[in-house]
């Protein structure tokens, strides 16, 4: 799954959490977590956006995004 970092991040902030408490709701590593918001990381597993989608209150939708094919 490709991650839509901004969304990440903007949820995150929207939500007034900061990346050591998302960290501490995930139990994933914060510099990870950095990564993926920036986009540097490309693809992650559904376990990853399960664990970032309930500690912000999304769906795992919204937090990946989908690829799109060309005609």
């Amino acid at each position: 799954m490709k991650p839509n970092g901004s969304m990440i991040r903007g949820v995150r902030v929207g939500r007034g959490l900061s990346l050591p408490e998302l960290e501490a709701k995930t139990g994933l590593n914060r510099g990870y977590l950095s990564r993926m918001e920036r986009g540097h990381i490309q693809e992650v597993g559904s376990e990853q956006v399960r664990r970032v989608a309930k500690a912000l209150r999304v769906s795992e939708d919204l937090l990946t995004e989908t690829e799109e094919s060309t005609p």
